[in-house]
């Protein structure tokens, strides 16, 4: 007997026709959620990750047979194959090759992503009119063993503090796991070299602050019990989960916007691809003026002149960036501090 043909759907999306396929293949198999959910989910919160999406060279990262399957991450838009409508915007790796990642210019991309088998969306901090100019600083906490979530709620509002000290509206959200990010919309006027640099000043101010919360330590053995502030997201290639973007959890949990006074009393796992779309339509999206007021980072760019001059220079980069002048060396405190003798062993 001739084998049934996979149920295939034309779905009208900003205009544009997309593809649905195999709309009852599982991808949350914890929850039942299938891939017809999925892409459901991101026409539903269409508003909020188009704000989020708009413009930017985004990162794929797929899972065609869902979350217990096979995941890659594509930065490449195939050549053949992908409708005429597509986007892309030409991004330089720190090797110095390039790809044509996909741009959404409207939510159509978005769906043709999750047609795709994509679950996670990361965009760059950049746009495509620049692409070497991030327009968007990402303050990534990442509780360390022996903290969680509340704690990186905390951390949250001390760098929020801070900000208002230097008048600037920072943006949170969860990162639909354990940490917190809080983004500030930036003046695209500085390379990712200075915006990283800015980066750490910043997150050095608020670990002088709060020594026993924050760290800015880059190796593990040195972090402890604190929430680590993780500028290498602003180090080029290096990107996030955007917000409305969902996580590739077995709970299908989202990175959700929440308001400053939201942020210590909510529970991340309560944001996912069921409540979210409820939510956003309810109460609208907290990040919805994020747009409105690019900031002039030069405040941190001093602070970051100021600690060189007190001897705080560069920290390491991520393992595949090439060596970067000023980095110190990338070597691990305990293998630094061996004698000559056992490192030769």
């Amino acid at each position: 007997m001739a084998g049934t043909k996979a149920a295939v759907a034309e779905v009208d999306v900003a205009g544009r026709s997309v593809r649905l396929s195999s709309p009852d293949r599982v991808i949350f198999p914890q929850r039942g959620f299938t891939k017809a959910d999925v892409f459901h989910y991101y026409l539903a919160v269409g508003d909020g990750i188009m704000r989020a999406l708009r413009d930017r060279p985004t990162t794929l990262q797929r899972f065609p047979e869902g979350v217990e399957g096979e995941m890659f991450f594509q930065k490449r838009v195939p050549t053949r194959g992908v409708p005429p409508w597509v986007t892309t915007a030409e991004i330089t790796f720190p090797s110095g090759r390039s790809a044509a990642e996909l741009c959404p210019i409207d939510l159509a991309h978005v769906a043709w992503a999750a047609q795709m088998g994509t679950i996670v969306l990361h965009p760059w901090p950049v746009r495509a009119a620049d692409v070497d100019r991030p327009d968007e600083l990402r303050i990534d906490l990442d509780p360390q063993p022996g903290t969680d979530f509340a704690d990186a709620a905390r951390a949250a509002g001390e760098v929020r503090a801070l900000l208002d000290e230097l008048g600037v509206t920072g943006w949170p959200k969860t990162s639909g796991g354990r940490g917190v990010h809080v983004y500030l919309r930036i003046q695209p006027r500085w390379t990712f070299t200075e915006v990283r640099r800015a980066t750490i000043a910043l997150a050095r101010e608020v670990e002088r602050r709060h020594p026993d919360l924050v760290t800015t330590a880059w190796w593990k053995e040195e972090r402890g019990s604190r929430v680590f502030v993780d500028f290498n997201q602003m180090a080029r290639d290096r990107t996030i989960a955007c917000a409305y973007s969902l996580r590739a959890n077995a709970r299908a949990t989202v990175s959700t916007p929440v308001t400053w006074d939201e942020l210590p009393h909510v529970d991340p796992d309560d944001f996912d691809l069921r409540t979210v779309p409820a939510r956003l339509a309810e109460r609208g999206d907290p990040h919805a003026g994020i747009d409105d007021a690019p900031w002039d980072i030069t405040p941190l760019l001093e602070w970051a002149d100021r600690d060189a001059a007190a001897g705080q220079g560069d920290l390491p980069y991520p393992p595949d960036h090439p060596k970067m002048p000023g980095e110190p060396k990338r070597v691990q405190p305990s293998r630094a501090k061996r004698a000559p003798e056992d490192e030769s062993a």
